[in-house]
């Protein structure tokens, strides 16, 4: 009979509950590069499943157009920068000095225009013209020495260099169409696409001659020193489970399990998807949550099923 006690309780021990176990799959953290513009994809420079560095090139777009337009906004950076330093140097001497002559001579056809109309309000005066021509002579005095006056006022403008607001206006078209060149000049090097950090090509969706649409994803890269399950936790298991708790993780076709620790569980509930529907949890909500593995399970691919033991609340049940 005391033989029989022993096995007895090795028997009721093994007939304990199961853990529960939640369903989910293997991921890793996943940088997405999609296309800066719609141009055709000149060259591929890695394939699927490359290791590859930060800063490595992965796909090449024709640039041929970023470029041309690149040159010509180039272009009229010089041009503005040009006319700036025209603006600032002022007139010319020689500009000047054509302004002097133009004055002189627009100020002495103003005193012959007077000496003419005094001449003939005198002749009118002894009845030789009539009122008429002297009319004609004072509108033709008043005339140049309108022209006078304008002259004097180019010259003015000419000897005062030119005005605070048009230095101004001229400094903002620069800045402008430096801004608009560098503008290009980051879309041209974005046509280069590269590896923002260190990974894995997970997919190359266009090939050599395709040309994708703008924001279409053009590489897709793994990134991280191991991979992550993505399981949905049931709400009863849910008061239990908080970031930083130990979990087992077995990957279907991998032995033996991984340990891991929850990084991230949802706040909010959602329905639990069709691929981790198991009895009557396929009528309950479910919390998505987030196991970060070590560095023991870097070689495996994302995508296998698998199932999660969460040590803590299984031993709190």
């Amino acid at each position: 009979m005391k033989t029989l006690l022993p096995a007895a309780v090795l028997l009721l021990a093994g007939c304990g509950p199961e853990p529960d176990r939640v369903l989910g799959t293997l991921e890793w953290d996943r940088i997405t590069l999609p296309a800066p513009a719609a141009e055709p994809v000149t060259r591929l420079a890695v394939r699927e499943g490359e290791r590859v560095m930060p800063g490595q090139v992965l796909v090449q777009l024709d640039d041929g157009l970023a470029r041309a337009r690149w040159a010509a906004a180039e272009a009229e950076v010089r041009r503005r920068r040009q006319l700036l330093a025209e603006l600032r140097a002022g007139p010319r001497p020689e500009t000047i000095a054509v302004a002097r002559a133009a004055l002189a001579a627009a100020r002495a056809e103003e005193r012959e225009a007077l000496a003419q109309y005094r001449r003939l309000r005198a002749l009118e005066q002894n009845g030789h013209v009539s009122h008429a021509d002297t009319d004609a002579a004072r509108a033709a005095a008043e005339s140049a020495g309108a022209r006078a006056e304008a002259a004097q006022a180019a010259l003015l403008e000419l000897q005062r260099g030119t005005r605070p607001e048009q230095l101004a206006q001229a400094e903002a078209a620069l800045a402008q169409a430096r801004g608009e060149a560098e503008a290009l000049l980051l879309l041209q090097q974005k046509l280069t696409l590269r590896a923002p950090r260190a990974g894995r090509v997970d997919s190359l969706p266009f090939k050599e001659g395709d040309e994708a649409p703008m924001g279409a994803p053009l590489a897709t890269l793994l990134v991280g020193d191991s991979p992550y399950a993505r399981v949905y936790v049931p709400a009863p298991l849910r008061p239990g489970i908080g970031v930083g708790d130990a979990a087992r993780v077995v990957v279907q076709g991998v032995e033996p399990g991984f340990r891991g620790r929850v990084r991230m569980i949802r706040g909010e509930p959602g329905f639990t998807p069709y691929y981790a529907l198991t009895g009557e949890d396929a009528a309950r909500l479910s919390y998505l949550a987030e196991i970060q593995l070590g560095e023991d399970a870097a070689g495996l691919p994302a995508g296998l099923p698998l199932s999660v033991i969460f040590e803590e609340a299984a031993d709190a049940r």
